[in-house]
């Protein structure tokens, strides 16, 4: 099937693009409350965060929100992220040499810039997923896991990820759906409406043994409450969390996917641009939640005028801007 139009992009009142995309929304015990197309393939850290807690590692670090946020982080290299990945390692006994995901400059311009003029290179530690691979390391050294290799498919730090993704969005997660991340890790072609239901799950803890349903709410809640470290300065993930403290989990991932939960009604959200285009998907979960919280008119208005980036020109003015589309109303 092809996906509906669910973002266009004006230049004066001109459409002069627009993105398809596929959304799902379920509840925890499976029942499906909003689906728009059909797509699969998405990446979720959250989740993937699971055993860093469950294995008692992060109370072993004394890790508390800040670290926990910075697991579950897609962030942009900025000088509190690189600090906070160190320290993470530093309690388990490893630096940055530890780390396997491979090094790039800061997605954030200001960083990239500060590292430039200071004559430095990017390392392992400026990667966006370099909290993510911190908690891997720190849950091998606490589990007594060699963490040599710990990014290949079959070690054992791989397959506590494997099996937790699997448990929680009841999808396979088997060769035959699996890849290759950015960050070198596996990663698996998983229907949206699969990680709709695991982040309702996570949200509500249904379905869970009372060990991962504590354990999922305490990563979710510290993303909350910590929302610059799973992203940065001016990122839409941390905009749409601090629109509702502690009402509003968001993550976005690669090629215009996002992962959303609303605790308070028990929602789990998944929606992937078909473009990979992130500024479309920063649109889409936006105008998604404004819908879904539309009893805080409030709220709801805040959310909207998320929804609608404006485009400017180089010199500041409005010449555009993008809207969601009457399937997103």
């Amino acid at each position: 099937m092809t996906n509906p139009v669910l973002v266009e992009v004006l230049r004066g009142a001109v459409v002069e693009s627009a993105h398809r995309g596929a959304i799902a929304v379920f509840e925890a015990d499976g029942k499906p409350v909003w689906e728009i197309g059909d797509t699969a393939r998405s990446a979720v850290k959250a989740i993937q965060a699971l055993p860093l807690v469950e294995s008692g590692a992060a109370n072993a670090y004394g890790f508390g929100n800040r670290e926990l946020a910075l697991a579950c982080a897609s962030h942009s290299g900025e000088p509190a992220h690189v600090e906070l990945a160190w320290a993470m390692l530093a309690k388990a006994g490893l630096d940055e040499t530890a780390l396997e995901c491979g090094a790039h400059w800061p997605s954030s311009h200001a960083a990239t810039v500060a590292l430039a003029r200071a004559g430095k290179a990017p390392n392992a530690l400026h990667n966006n997923c370099s909290g993510k691979h911190a908690g891997f390391l720190c849950t091998c050294v606490h589990a007594g896991i060699a963490h040599r290799g710990y990014v290949k498919s079959g070690h054992a730090s791989q397959e506590m990820v494997r099996d937790a993704m699997q448990a929680v969005t009841g999808a396979a997660h088997d060769f035959h759906h699996c890849g290759t991340d950015g960050c070198s890790i596996p990663t698996y072609a998983v229907p949206l409406r699969s990680f709709a239901l695991g982040f309702a799950r996570m949200a509500t803890g249904v379905g869970f043994e009372p060990v991962r349903a504590k354990a999922a709410k305490r990563l979710l809640s510290a993303c909350m409450a910590e929302p610059f470290l799973v992203a940065g300065t001016g990122r839409a993930d941390v905009a749409l969390m601090e629109a509702a403290p502690d009402r509003i989990f968001v993550k976005g991932g690669a090629e215009g996917v996002y992962c959303a939960a609303l605790p308070e009604l028990g929602l789990g959200i998944a929606l992937k641009c078909d473009d990979g285009a992130g500024r479309a998907a920063e649109v889409m979960v936006a105008a998604c939640i404004a819908r879904l919280l539309h009893a805080d008119k409030a709220l709801a208005a805040k959310l909207i005028e998320q929804a609608h980036p404006p485009i400017e020109s180089r010199i500041g003015a409005k010449v555009g801007a993008l809207r969601p589309t009457a399937a997103l109303s």
